[in-house]
């Protein structure tokens, strides 16, 4: 994409009423805009993130044998009653009436109409276990909406709700996956912490959140510090294999991690004094076990091998897709803008004419283009008529993890200047070979 050519619309005043970094540095960038409290328009650089973002969740979901499906943003209130829970949700649920007075509500969450969807289709043993799942817009009115798309009321999330004969296969679908988040959160290049939380208004015995650590977070966690340690790595998991899955989550849920909401002193207190640690952490998604919960009232059985009629055990487990975003910059930034992980940058390098209108140094970049193009990489070519201060901080904003900057000097001894956003570390390099180095990068991923 030439930068010329792109809807880009960079601030370099932060404005007032972003108080956090992750909303300052969004809006800066150009990132997102405001539509209303808590509610957000995707701009083209914002959109191109959040669908990168959605698109690993996806792939990890897939890899673990999970199912993609779509269920509507409007629900209607009468499961919501039969579970229970229409009113006793609380007002974070938006309610609605349609035109012939019937109520409905805007989704917060799916468990009522995924399980009325199972129930239907689903009578027997044989077709479980089955896990389906989706990524849909939810709305939560909340009452202060604040710190941007960290907590808004419109928000882009994936879901997932397992359907399994027995307690066991239920608490194999939940190790399963607590090993698929921690893969996800990784190819983000975040660390999420698996924690012990509380499990609110969506109920179950068995939760754990995974929280990101940075200042800003609102939940206070408390850990033991070898648990930062840990590594999921490129190991490969059966994910049917019960024994590997429950092995993963032992390994990284054995130390101590827990929310404020779950934290007990005194078994905090048994972790060596050196390794206790206390910090804010924003959560990134959560699973849960919940058993026959909604099954048994919303009617979902199926006949066992015996041939007796049981409900099906449930566990829902959710990603905040869009608040990852802020998550990503709140852990990945510093005072001149975003640094993009390498998983989720917009574009993979940008190039920087430092004369544009000079013929060798635009020959030049318009050969970095191509070449980077024809590697089925997306270059972002800032090919302004601009001060190259401006550039820089520009791209410095924006937060691509690498750029290559052209110029007259540079070229005349055949060279280019490849740099890293995360170190500021810069190497001059003939432009074949800097084309070479950043194709090595993305191919290791």
């Amino acid at each position: 994409m030439r930068l010329s050519r792109y809807f880009l619309p960079v601030l370099k005043e932060t404005p007032a009423d972003a108080q956090i970094v992750s909303h300052r540095y969004m809006l800066r960038a150009g990132m997102i805009r405001q539509a209303s409290a808590g509610i957000y328009s995707w701009l083209p650089l914002g959109f191109k993130v959040l669908r990168k973002i959605e698109q690993i969740v996806h792939e990890e979901q897939q890899r673990a044998g999970h199912i993609p499906m779509l269920m509507p943003t409007l629900q209607s209130a009468d499961l919501w009653r039969q579970s229970g829970r229409y009113d006793a949700y609380g007002p974070e649920m938006l309610r609605i009436s349609d035109r012939h007075d019937r109520e409905m509500l805007y989704g917060p969450t799916n468990e009522e109409m995924i399980t009325d969807i199972v129930a239907s289709y689903v009578t027997s043993y044989k077709a479980l276990p089955l896990t389906l799942y989706h990524i849909q817009w939810k709305f939560r009115d909340e009452v202060r909406p604040r710190f941007g798309v960290m907590r808004g009321r419109e928000f882009l999330m994936k879901d997932g709700y397992n359907f399994d004969l027995t307690k066991e296969d239920a608490l194999h679908a939940y190790n399963r996956h607590l090993v698929s988040y921690l893969r996800t959160y990784e190819r983000m290049g975040l660390q999420a912490i698996p924690m012990r939380a509380d499990s609110g208004p969506i109920g179950g015995d068995y939760t754990h959140e995974f929280l990101v650590l940075a200042e800003t977070g609102e939940s206070e966690v408390f850990y033991d510090s070898e648990i930062t340690d840990l590594k999921f790595g490129d190991r490969e998991i059966d994910f049917d294999d019960k024994a590997q899955c429950q092995a993963v989550l032992e390994e990284f849920t054995s130390r101590y991690a827990r929310t404020d909401e779950t934290h007990e002193e005194a078994v905090f207190n048994e972790v060596p004094e050196a390794r206790r640690r206390s910090a804010r952490g924003i959560e990134v998604g959560q699973i849960f076990y919940f058993g026959t919960e909604y099954s048994e009232k919303l009617g979902a059985y199926v006949q066992d091998s015996a041939g007796a009629k049981v409900p099906l055990h449930m566990g829902s487990h959710g990603i905040g897709v869009s608040r990852l975003l802020g998550a990503i910059i709140e852990a990945s930034h510093d005072d001149k803008g975003i640094i993009w992980p390498e998983g989720v940058t917009p574009f993979h390098v940008g190039i920087v004419n430092l004369k544009q209108g000079d013929a060798e140094a635009d020959g030049a970049c318009e050969s970095l283009y191509s070449a980077f193009t024809d590697l089925g990489l997306e270059p972002l070519y800032d090919d302004r008529d601009e001060r190259a201060g401006n550039k820089f901080a520009n791209m410095d904003m924006i937060g691509l993890p690498w750029r290559i900057t052209v110029g007259p000097r540079g070229l005349k001894n055949g060279v280019v200047e490849l740099t890293s956003r995360r170190t500021g570390e810069s190497e001059e390099l003939p432009p074949e070979e800097a084309v070479k180095r950043v194709a090595e990068i993305y191919a290791g991923l």
